[in-house]
């Protein structure tokens, strides 16, 4: 592929780090080097002895470490990037995802990925220069599952924060239209759809958007577009007959909420053509909280909402009664307006399904097909 690197929005690394198997190729070298050149201003540090999960930012402060991650790029390859989901505890159907790019270059108050283990002791944004190898690996689970299987691009990562720089998208996306059996699931917060209008995508890539009203946006979302620079995205896609989804998570019920999601979700469905919305709230690891009232303070309005005790799966979440009653006003919401639009939930108990009828929506998720 012949792709000429862009910058991407949302993120000016001040330091560059190429590790192990950075430079295997001639091709993979004129790529990292194309990319390194957007920065001019950047140290790069070459450190070809260690593999992408082992460079050190210097730092044992867990906030320091994380922006220090944020603001770091890094190159590596990674040989385990196809992975299918372990949740236990909850009622995630689990699903195959794979990692072309590692973490996020945005700064979500609330980002659950900034506690997971992987990210914890390693908080870069990575770029995998494998992504042959990755999409080999693909190829490989789709043979041997030999039904329709979807692949999800965004549980460890955005799936487009990267893309400017990449053209990864431009790889992937024409890889799944010829696949028999596979398909693409990719989420993102971006709004930098470019590179994917013009490619013949066969309907076989599914692309969501994690969005939020404006209000939810200003208080807990920084260095991320904007929800309306989003939804424009969205239409952009739908144009070019890509199947939408969106993901509406983490719900968090500020003061007025009720009008600020049934205005944002009026809008929302008006605008953009999905075929299935889920719904998500807080459902994070200590870690991530941990970073979030560092940066919000103690008595932030997410951690004030917490309960206690953590969940059967780990994670700490809202009360399962304060959570009953935020879902079920916004799926009475959302069937006033769509009523025939399927409707998952995300990474949320069967008690929770249950309470609200919806046992049969198990497995209607965001991820999977």
């Amino acid at each position: 592929m012949n792709y000429q690197p862009k910058p991407a929005q949302h993120f000016n690394p001040d330091t560059i780090v190429l590790t192990k198997g950075s430079y295997q190729t001639a091709q993979q070298r004129n790529f990292v080097q194309a990319i390194c050149d957007l920065y001019p201003q950047a140290r790069v540090i070459e450190r070809f002895d260690i593999p992408h999960n082992r460079f050190e930012l210097g730092s044992s402060e867990p906030l320091e470490l994380h922006y220090k991650g944020k603001k770091t790029l890094l190159f590596g390859v990674h040989k385990s990037a196809l992975r299918f989901s372990d949740e236990d505890g909850n009622a995630c159907p689990n699903y195959w995802h794979f990692s072309p790019y590692g973490f996020c270059p945005y700064d979500c108050q609330y980002c659950y990925l900034a506690g997971t283990p992987g990210v914890k002791f390693s908080p870069t944004v990575k770029i995998f220069v494998n992504i042959g190898e990755i999409l080999d690996q693909i190829t490989s689970a789709a043979y041997r599952l030999s039904e329709p299987t979807t692949f999800y691009l965004g549980k460890l990562q955005d799936g487009l924060a990267l893309d400017a720089l990449t053209g990864y998208s431009r790889i992937i996306i024409p890889f799944f239209a010829q696949q028999k059996f596979a398909k693409l699931t990719l989420l993102t917060k971006s709004a930098s759809v470019d590179n994917l209008l013009d490619l013949d995508h066969q309907g076989n890539t599914i692309l969501s958007w994690s969005l939020n009203p404006s209000e939810i946006f200003n208080a807990f979302e920084s260095n991320v577009p904007l929800p309306d620079e989003r939804i424009i995205g969205m239409q952009r896609c739908a144009d070019a007959g890509y199947p939408l989804r969106a993901i509406i998570m983490p719900v968090i019920p500020i003061g007025g909420w009720k009008n600020i999601y049934a205005s944002f979700l009026k809008n929302l469905l008006k605008s953009v053509p999905l075929n299935r919305i889920t719904l998500g709230q807080i459902c994070s690891y200590s870690g991530a909280m941990y970073l979030t009232e560092q940066k919000l303070g103690k008595n932030n309005p997410i951690s004030l909402m917490l309960e206690k005790d953590k969940s059967k799966d780990g994670r700490v979440r809202f009360p399962i009664k304060a959570r009953i009653i935020v879902y079920r006003y916004l799926i009475d919401t959302i069937r006033k307006l769509k009523p025939q639009l399927q409707i998952g939930l995300c990474m949320e108990e069967r008690d929770a399904f249950k309470a609200l009828d919806m046992e049969n929506s198990i497995g209607c998720c965001n991820c999977v097909l």
